[in-house]
């Protein structure tokens, strides 16, 4: 599974850098939760959440229906 996530995750991974940003896997529990860290310029953004529910879960689930939630680690 982890290799799944890592793969949807380099798909949404150029916008992010374009922004100046990155994300890092950090864990995919048993359980569906996807656990990541923001990197670069989202690592202090004010709209790192909106980013992160909005963006990086919305497209995880799409792609991977069975991830329950992303959650920052």
């Amino acid at each position: 599974m982890k290799e799944k996530v890592q793969a949807v995750l380099d798909k949404v991974r150029p916008s992010l850098q374009a922004d100046g940003g990155d994300v890092e896997l950090v864990e995919v529990t048993d359980d569906g939760v996807v656990r990541v860290q923001l990197q670069g310029a989202c690592k202090g953004c004010p709209m790192s959440q909106v980013t992160l529910r909005d963006g990086i879960e919305k497209f995880l689930k799409k792609e991977l229906p069975e991830i329950k939630a992303v959650e920052p680690a």
